[in-house]
């Protein structure tokens, strides 16, 4: 018998061999699964096989593309040179755009959360920020998990319905952002420097990334975004 809890797939980050084990490994942080479980959905974690996406999707309701120590290759939204800071983990890259094409083709709902709006992001057609200290004039402090700045968020947006609230306290971790959103692509929520916090697609019936980290459920926002999603994929 089919589950009645819509079954969500989660991208895993990937670390070199040490620590954990001697072998490559992949990493994902309990919360995601546990926040999502909270939510009413069943968590899959997604290994990085680009060429099984579609047998994956096939199987899932909905894609969550996590974050993690990555950062998308700047060759795939036409800059020329990577800054110092970027790091890439291009496997994991190839996995999650593969997933995220076959995602949107079929318009399954998704929702990227920090590294994982910044990929959604570029597949949707935009660019990112390389390095937010480097470009951003008195920039906020945007790496670290703690409440540590607020956005507001634009009404008459999936963001404002899902979260049912016009700002946030966010707990955003990132070096980069997104720069252009893409063709179409909605900004639904900046920091109070300007920096690009959350987008989404109104083509679409849940296409939505955002640059915190809403399975810490640090705002009350962030549960009823979480709630919402699993919403869509039922």
């Amino acid at each position: 018998m089919k589950s009645s809890r819509p079954v969500i797939g989660l991208t895993l980050d990937a670390e070199p061999p040490g620590g954990y084990s001697r072998w490559p490994w992949y990493a994902l942080r309990a919360n995601y699964a546990s926040a999502i479980a909270e939510a009413g959905g069943l968590p899959f974690a997604l290994p990085h096989l680009a060429t099984l996406a579609d047998a994956m999707l096939a199987r899932l309701d909905g894609l969550i593309v996590t974050g993690g120590a990555f950062d998308v290759d700047p060759a795939l939204y036409g800059d020329a040179a990577a800054h110092p800071s970027v790091t890439l983990k291009s496997a994991r890259t190839e996995a999650e755009m593969a997933l995220l094409a076959g995602a949107l083709a079929a318009d399954k709902p998704i929702l990227g959360i920090c590294g994982g709006e910044q990929v959604l992001a570029v597949m949707l057609g935009g660019s990112l920020i390389q390095h937010i200290p480097d470009e951003i004039p008195n920039a906020l402090p945007h790496e670290g998990h703690e409440p540590g700045h607020p956005v507001t968020i634009a009404p008459d947006t999936l963001l404002a319905r899902a979260t049912g609230a016009r700002a946030m306290r966010v707990n955003s971790s990132h070096h980069q952002a997104v720069r252009m959103p893409g063709q179409g692509v909605i900004v639904n929520a900046r920091a109070p420097d300007g920096v690009i916090e959350g987008i989404e697609d109104p083509r679409r019936r849940f296409c939505l990334g955002v640059q915190w980290h809403p399975e810490f459920l640090t705002d009350p926002g962030d549960a009823s975004l979480l709630a919402a999603f699993v919403a869509a994929c039922r």
